[in-house]
């Protein structure tokens, strides 16, 4: 019956309705007293003035002294009176209050058992309906990194399973003497261990990238030289590809950083870029600083292919995403980690990695922002 009406009533934030309950409870809890002390009192006044109230004379037993000593045959039964009846009505408008909390505590349960299907009902009250939209939100995000996190195990156990069958046919068959022992068979023998190792890195990498334990080597390093040496590392692959690759040329610009690592992190990008672009695109690879808050040093990678859509902006640096686009799937092999990777190693170095499009078709750009700083960071 309580529930029905308060259905009725316009929607009111915690706080009000708290102090409403507490305001209920000391209006039930004079009542009593005011009723227990009429009926201990007797009719009419027998014990105090004409004219006063049953709280009046309750009021006033609370200081008036008979022989010194306080009216206790007024006094307590009033006071037991109104205690029992504030306490059965705070513990009836706390169980009120607290229902959608105790909906909150058991679809967090579920959340920690695995259930991510549960969606709670939105209450009517504006803080409690944050709460649960929040609780919501975290269960629709951990359901898409669930099923992410379930499809890169089915991919990777595909990519594992073809170079271990190749493997294993080519040595059965060396060993049977089917298969000629040449450099060939040799490099195609090293190919396949090479992919193996390539997944085992990833996935040493992402844990390194969850757990923030990246072992950084540093020392002073010229960045822009470091990127001029990346991209002609990559370079054949970009004209095998017809698209020109460009490091825009500026002065050395020196920061302690892990060479090794922020070269990692430049291969993907460029390799993502290369992907991005068909024959006769672009990709730039350009090296600047700046002073705010603190003095950076920028490596921004720029492509002009098929762009990335507005939602999809953040949602690229999630782990085990691989953003597809119509008629373009997602490039076979890939990890999904990727940039996960890149931008964990990024922020051990106290950094940071963006992405900015203009949308689809129109390019996208991505930006690796390190601290320009003779000091190593703290170790991770």
């Amino acid at each position: 019956m309580l529930h029905r009406v308060v259905r009725r009533l316009p929607p009111l934030s915690l706080t009000v309705r708290l102090v409403l309950s507490h305001l209920a409870v000391l209006v039930v809890a004079l009542t009593a007293m005011n009723v227990v002390a009429s009926i201990v009192d007797g009719p009419a006044g027998q014990t105090s003035d004409a004219g006063g109230s049953d709280l009046d004379r309750l009021l006033a037993a609370l200081a008036a002294r008979r022989d010194g000593e306080v009216d206790l045959e007024l006094l307590w039964p009033a006071l037991a009176a109104g205690m029992t009846a504030a306490l059965l009505l705070s513990f009836v408008f706390s169980r009120f209050l607290l229902r959608p909390l105790r909906q909150v505590r058991a679809a967090t349960h579920r959340l920690a058992g695995g259930d991510y299907d549960g969606v709670l009902d939105v209450p009517r009250e504006p803080g409690l309906a944050a709460l649960v939209e929040d609780v919501n939100r975290l269960a629709a995000g951990l359901a898409d990194v669930e099923r992410r996190r379930a499809r890169l195990v089915s991919e990777i156990a595909h990519e594992m399973r073809t170079p271990i069958t190749i493997l294993s046919g080519q040595i059965e068959g060396m060993a049977d003497g089917i298969f000629t022992r040449d450099d060939a068979m040799f490099a195609s023998l090293t190919d396949d261990l090479a992919r193996l190792r390539r997944l085992a890195d990833d996935l040493s990498n992402l844990s390194r990238t969850e757990e923030g334990a990246f072992a950084l080597q540093v020392t002073p390093t010229d960045v822009v030289a470091l990127a001029e040496r990346t991209a002609e590392r990559l370079r054949p692959q970009f004209d095998d590809g017809q698209v020109a690759l460009a490091v825009v040329p500026r002065p050395p610009v020196t920061a302690v950083l892990d060479p090794g690592r922020v070269t990692q992190i430049l291969v993907n990008l460029m390799g993502n870029a290369l992907r991005a672009c068909g024959a006769g695109g672009r990709v730039s690879v350009t090296v600047r600083t700046g002073q705010a808050p603190a003095p950076y040093v920028e490596i921004a990678v720029e492509d002009d292919g098929i762009g990335i859509d507005e939602h999809d902006l953040t949602r690229i640096f999630n782990r085990f995403e691989r953003v597809e686009h119509p008629g373009r799937p997602a490039p076979a092999g890939g990890s999904g980690i990727g940039l996960t990777i890149a931008r964990g190693i990024a922020r051990a170095h106290g950094g940071d990695l963006t992405a900015t499009s203009r949308g689809l078709g129109h390019g996208a750009a991505f930006t690796v922002r390190l601290p320009l700083r003779q000091d190593p960071p703290a170790s991770r």
